[in-house]
């Protein structure tokens, strides 16, 4: 009788150390989807930025009189 009992408690430990390591792999797979997506995010930012440099570049000298908010007619 004392082998089933040593058998199940085998089992058991076998069923913990498994759901240990599974649990363990899926909080490292957060951690990596969570820097994944952090990483995105930051790429995405920094490309939002250029586009809008880009963009800033690109404007007309009329633009960017309109946009500076200074009546031009002061300064004839």
């Amino acid at each position: 009788m004392g082998k089933k009992k040593q058998e199940a408690r085998d089992k058991q430990q076998l069923k913990d150390a498994l759901a240990d390591d599974l649990k363990q792999k899926l909080q490292q797979m957060k951690t990596e989807l969570k820097e994944e997506d952090e990483k995105r995010k930051e790429r995405e930012k920094e490309r939002l930025i250029k586009q809008r440099k880009e963009k800033e570049k690109n404007k007309s000298f009329e633009e960017l009189l309109n946009e500076s908010g200074l009546d031009w007619r002061q300064y004839k």
